[in-house]
């Protein structure tokens, strides 16, 4: 744990300083540390702070308080080398950039395993923790092939959806980021401590919450504001009307975000929250990633697509593939060479252009990557 961070953890222990104080006071001061020595005057000039609060932050650093504090984030700091895992601040470079821009972006993040810029690009799968044989299909459909993409599947290691998004990707040598809503060595559900070791060996494993930290019902409506704010949009593969997920889509939009969903039987047995974002217009109905992809493709950092992702191409990407040349082609020009409809040919190139397979140059014209 660095300095900074520890500093970070100590402000946070002061009681009524939450985190949009927090970040008003460090915005204000430059470091945690620095607001210790301000004065009162100076702290009633953070929005937010009035003179109630800023004689418990004056207090807390003259008292037992300030001096537990610190010997909480020692504790912390002690646990966290022993797991091996890191604190991030907001102010890390390291810090996911989507999540930094959120209303509420928590200043604090414990981490196993490690976030790298290609994480920049993720997508949020969510849904039930009582899914349907379909929904698991559609939850591991769908996060193979964006990880296959080398987009980074964020979740919340929940049962159900979230688990079958997350292994998916691990069976697909992707990138998944599980969220929990609980402190990193109390692992809930606990029978997913295997699936969190094994994500945080190839991904990360996030919480906002201390070590200790138990996984109580008001945790996890906050911890799905991370998902949904670290991500690019958020499939809601299956879920209630009243559902988890249903939290976080709503989250999702509030961020300005696309929410994705997949669309249920008419015949399912149980209310469709998933039908209901459809129907109301709030979410795309997705029935595969292209769906996803022909939405987000303007936002996706250009990448180069691995080569199990090349052997992997449709037979309709690979005419599309095979119909280009090293000089920019119309898209109605490739429609008619893969005898496709020119609607299908653009779906399929824009998937192969996320895969960095092809560029999308003026007009729509498209050439080999």
């Amino acid at each position: 744990m660095s300095a900074a961070a520890r500093d970070v953890l100590i402000l946070s222990r002061i009681p009524g300083v939450g985190s949009a104080r927090l970040r008003g006071l460090i915005a204000r001061f430059g470091s945690a540390r620095a607001v210790e020595t301000a004065s009162p005057a100076s702290l009633c000039a953070v929005e937010g702070i009035e003179s109630k609060t800023a004689a418990s932050i004056r207090s807390f650093f003259r008292s037992g308080a300030g001096a537990e504090a610190a010997r909480f984030a020692d504790r912390q700091a002690s646990r966290a080398e022993q797991t091996g895992a890191a604190m991030l601040t907001l102010w890390d470079e390291s810090y996911p950039p989507l999540l930094r821009n959120i209303y509420d972006p928590p200043p604090l993040l414990f981490l196993r395993g490690a976030l790298t810029p290609a994480d920049a690009d993720a997508v949020a799968v969510v849904g039930t923790r009582r899914p349907s044989a379909y929904g698991l299909v559609m939850a591991e459909r769908l996060s193979s092939a964006l990880a296959s993409c080398g987009i980074t599947v964020a979740s919340g290691l929940a049962r159900g959806i979230d688990a079958a998004a997350h292994a998916a990707c691990l069976r697909s040598r992707g990138r998944t980021v599980a969220v929990i809503g609980s402190g990193l060595d109390v692992m809930y559900p606990a029978e997913h401590r295997a699936l969190a070791d094994a994500i945080a060996a190839a991904g990360a494993v996030l919480s906002e919450l201390p070590f200790g930290s138990s996984p109580d019902a008001a945790n996890f409506p906050r911890r799905n504001r991370i998902v949904s704010g670290m991500s690019l949009g958020t499939v809601v593969v299956e879920t209630a009307p009243a559902g988890g997920a249903m939290i976080t889509a709503a989250m999702a939009l509030d961020e300005g975000r696309d929410v994705f969903a997949v669309p249920s039987a008419a015949t399912a047995q149980r209310p469709s929250g998933t039908n209901r974002l459809i129907r109301e217009g709030k979410a795309k109905l997705t029935e595969c990633v292209d769906d996803i992809l022909a939405e987000l493709a303007p936002r996706l950092s250009p990448r180069t697509v691995r080569q199990e992702t090349r052997e992997a191409l449709s037979f309709f990407e690979q005419s599309l593939l095979d119909a280009l040349g090293d000089e920019p082609v119309h898209v109605d020009v490739l429609a008619a060479r893969a005898r496709v409809a020119p609607a299908e040919a653009l779906s399929e190139l824009l998937g192969l252009e996320i895969k960095g397979a092809v560029r999308q140059m003026p007009g729509k014209r498209f050439v080999r990557a």
